[in-house]
């Protein structure tokens, strides 16, 4: 019994150093593999005009970050819907503090807002969403995280790009290699500028002949006003607002390439919320972003800006939202009704699978409720006589499932 147990003992270490070996020489590999690849970019570098000084000094820590190939091939458990979305990100703390920011900073951020015309309110609940008023700038190296994602990643052209971007953000002298820390995705500073962003749109507005976006307020709220104001911001215009719909509206036409102006919505019933009259303006549109018991919600052109700052439209909605709020507004979402439930990542893969598999085309099935998705949902729901909001809710899920 002894002689068995021993001989079984050895068998296991055995395997376990082959497992151990195998482990040891795939990393060798993938070391050599990368060394050989950042010789590759350096010699790109090179040719792109960048110092050799920076050259030097960016690769001489250069890491392959595992936890930065883990956070960009994960996805999200759950499509968190609209409402749950905004409960997390625009609460009472939030607007609290965003309040007391706009009472600390009220001269700096009224110098902005008269150069730029966008109002602080606005740049302040940029700053809210993208790191909760500085406090979550980001601890990542930010050379090894883009040279990770340019290596790994899915976008690897764009990252290899944004690398260059920053050694160039170093060559002109608005900050060291040391100092370059941001996201794990390669944003940095108060508002989370990519490199390429910072080298467009950054402005140099404490006059110390650098921009700083992660230790100066003024160049931060300058460079995202500024940003904000050349995508096209409309001086004293609205983001969005909460409206109510007629009993009869056909929901078809509640997506955000469906453009009328508030006149002509409001000849089929449509009004404020508190049945008040729409403001006059020519670019609205009407969004249900969790289906037609949910809000529903008028965008008009400056939604378009802040959605070239992040294309999430609940993000975008929050955005919006929070500077209403940190105005003074008081905003009460309608929506009870809504369904509350969120599919997973995995559920919407289905939902679209089946989609497709019926004949309504989805494209090719990523996890998340595209434009193309809303299409193929809306023409869905109208063989099935209902709504056609084009909402991915867990009752059509399920009504899809069964089928």
């Amino acid at each position: 019994m002894w002689v068995k147990f021993v001989h079984l003992f050895r068998q296991f270490y055995s395997l376990l150093f082959l497992m151990v070996c195998f482990s040891c020489t795939a990393n060798a590999e993938q070391a050599e593999d990368f060394n050989t690849w950042l010789n590759a970019l350096k010699l790109e570098a090179k040719t792109s005009g960048i110092s050799d000084e920076t050259i030097s000094l960016t690769f001489q820590n250069a890491q392959l970050l595992p936890r930065v190939i883990e956070l960009d091939h994960s996805q999200p458990e759950f499509i968190s819907p609209f409402l749950s979305y905004l409960e997390k990100r625009v609460d009472t703390n939030k607007i609290a503090q965003g309040r007391h920011q706009l009472q600390v900073h009220t001269d700096l951020l009224a110098q902005v807002e008269a150069q730029y015309s966008v109002p602080k309110e606005v740049l302040v609940a940029f700053w809210g969403m993208e790191t909760n008023y500085g406090h979550h700038k980001g601890s990542f190296n930010l050379p090894s995280s883009l040279m990770t994602l340019a290596y790994e990643g899915r976008r690897s052209d764009f990252f290899r790009d944004q690398l260059l971007k920053a050694m160039r953000i170093v060559d002109e002298g608005h900050s060291t290699v040391t100092n370059l820390k941001g996201s794990w995705a390669g944003a940095m500073g108060h508002m989370q500028f990519m490199p390429s962003t910072m080298l467009k749109y950054g402005v140099d507005a404490d006059g110390d002949g650098r921009i700083n976006l992660s230790a100066s307020l003024d160049d931060a709220f300058a460079s995202a006003a500024n940003y904000l104001s050349q995508v096209g911001w409309h001086k004293d215009e609205a983001i969005s607002l909460q409206v109510k719909l007629p009993a009869e509206f056909d929901y078809r036409l509640a997506q955000l390439t469906e453009r009328r102006t508030t006149r002509e919505w409001q000849k089929m019933g449509v009004v404020g919320i508190d049945n008040a009259q729409l403001p006059l303006l020519e670019n609205a549109a009407i969004l249900l972003p969790q289906g037609w018991q949910g809000p529903a919600i008028m965008v008009f052109s400056n939604f378009d800006v802040v959605m070239d700052w992040n294309k999430s439209v609940n993000y975008a909605l929050s955005v919006s939202i929070l500077s209403q709020q940190l105005r003074g507004d008081r905003i009460e979402m309608s929506g009870g009704l809504a369904e509350k439930g969120a599919l997973s990542y995995s559920q919407l893969l289905i939902l679209q699978e089946k989609l497709n598999a019926l004949g309504y085309d989805c494209g090719v099935p990523d996890g998340f409720p595209g434009i193309k998705t809303q299409a193929a949902i809306r023409q869905y729901q109208a063989t099935q006589q209902l709504p056609q909001d084009g909402f991915a809710s867990p009752s059509l899920y399920q009504r899809l499932s069964a089928q």
